[in-house]
């Protein structure tokens, strides 16, 4: 977190210390995750001795703790529900719509499970209405004041600039407060200048909003990569043993290879290589090859140990492991996610925090369009784990607790209803449909 006194006037000269201090304390660290993800691990820059085999395998462990720990967190869409302004909220969900909020949710849940933070920026279109988009954590950032609140004093997002042959010709900062934008350029981010005046934003706060992962900043698979490392280290040496093992050097005692036969162009150790036969001159010379001897138990036990640590660590499961059987029942399965369950508890509380924050510039902006007056401090967000449903479980849950429970709560737990309302409403008129029909038949058949 980049902090200022909550005083401090945006300027080009803090804007530029600002981006100073992320490029130095931040972001090498994000440049190193960022290469992990993207299968460039440390294990790609190894340099061996010229003649020694060097394969570099790159094991994506980084992708899937991604992938299953943002997927778990949004991979089915965050709802919105607040019944006291359903008209207010409605108009949420359709600007929403209008800028595919779903996917931009799940940018920044990649994002943060990567970095530590993803980087959300709110910004009106050509058309006046409100929109969203993901901004990379290594060219953005959000600094704070220096209270115990720790409320957002500006945002800052750049871009390099190019002429018209491709090369790098400058960069483009923009730094958002709560109420305007503030455009600067230069040669490079150590020298900026303003660009003509501030333009308003609408929002009512700093349209920059940062998702964090944790209260540390860090990522999923941060607190593992060493692990990952030895992981590739090992993968990697087993293959260059086994190169080394088929490059086995040829040991002569008592002689030397040469070639008798002089219309033969082929050196002794070529026509080896082809005829794969070896003539010894007397008893006393001998030929062995000489290889380097691998454990390759003790190698396995070692892998073993490594990709088991990666996933305890991460607590992110191993889902190819023969404990997540098919015939699981849902008790059984949410023990094994245990520590994925906890996990997310935690990116949850502050995504939602982010989501939050977001809402209230929606709905100031929506509000400025006088389209709509909503109170986000009290609509309700509902996050829903993408996990293998036993509806046949369920279903028996369901209607063991029908009567007891409230049926818009039992309606909620069905996988296949989104919409609870609209299938309340629904069993509404169907249950007045069937009483309607029964009174029917009651008066066509008074006798019966």
């Amino acid at each position: 977190m980049i902090v200022r006194d909550k005083d401090t006037p945006v300027t080009g000269e803090i804007v530029s210390g600002a981006i100073a201090e992320f490029m130095r304390d931040v972001r090498p660290r994000l440049e190193r995750l960022g290469r992990a993800y993207e299968g460039r691990g440390e294990i790609t820059r190894r340099t061996r001795s010229p003649g020694l085999p060097n394969n570099r395998l790159v094991h994506a462990f980084p992708r899937y703790i991604v992938t299953m720990a943002s997927g778990y967190l949004v991979g089915r869409p965050v709802t919105y529900d607040d019944r006291t302004q359903s008209d207010a909220v409605a108009a949420l969900r359709e600007a929403y719509a209008a800028c595919d909020m779903d996917s931009v949710d799940a940018e920044l849940a990649a994002d943060a499970s990567i970095y530590g933070r993803g980087v959300c920026i709110c910004y009106a279109d050509e058309g006046g209405r409100p929109k969203a988009a993901t901004l990379s954590p290594k060219t953005a950032f959000v600094v704070y004041d220096d209270t115990v609140e720790h409320r957002p004093l500006f945002g800052v997002h750049w871009m390099d600039r190019y002429d018209s042959a491709g090369k790098r010709c400058g960069v483009c900062v923009h730094a958002y407060t709560a109420g305007t934008e503030l455009t600067l350029s230069g040669r490079s981010l150590a020298a900026l200048t303003q660009e003509g005046g501030e333009q308003p934003h609408y929002f009512g706060g700093v349209p920059v909003v940062e998702f964090w992962n944790n209260a540390q900043e860090t990522g999923d698979f941060e607190l593992v990569l060493s692990l990952i490392d030895a992981y590739d280290t090992l993968e990697s040496d087993r293959v260059n043993d086994k190169q080394q093992f088929t490059d086995a050097v040829l040991l002569l005692t008592g002689c030397t290879l040469e070639n008798d036969d002089p219309a033969d162009r082929r050196s002794p150790a070529q026509k080896l290589l082809e005829e794969k036969t070896l003539s010894l001159p007397d008893t006393d010379a001998s030929a062995q090859w000489l290889v380097k001897q691998s454990d390759e138990a003790g190698a396995e036990v070692l892998r073993q140990a490594l990709r088991g640590d990666i996933h305890k660590m991460s607590m992110v499961p191993d889902l190819t492991d023969e404990s997540f059987a098919a015939n699981a029942s849902g008790v059984a399965m949410r023990y094994k996610l245990l520590g994925l369950e906890q996990l997310t508890a935690i990116k949850e509380r502050w995504f939602r925090e982010g989501l939050r924050s977001r809402m209230r510039l929606f709905a100031h902006f929506l509000g400025v369009l006088a389209r709509t007056s909503l109170d986000p401090e009290t609509v309700e967000m509902t996050f829903t784990r993408s996990l293998p449903v036993n509806e046949t479980e369920t279903a028996q849950m369901v209607a063991q607790l029908s009567g007891i429970a409230p049926q818009r709560a039992l309606l909620a737990q069905l996988p296949f209803i989104d919409d609870v309302d609209a299938a309340m409403e629904e069993l509404a008129a169907q249950r007045a449909g069937q009483q309607d029909g029964e009174v029917r038949k009651e008066k066509e058949n008074p006798d019966a």
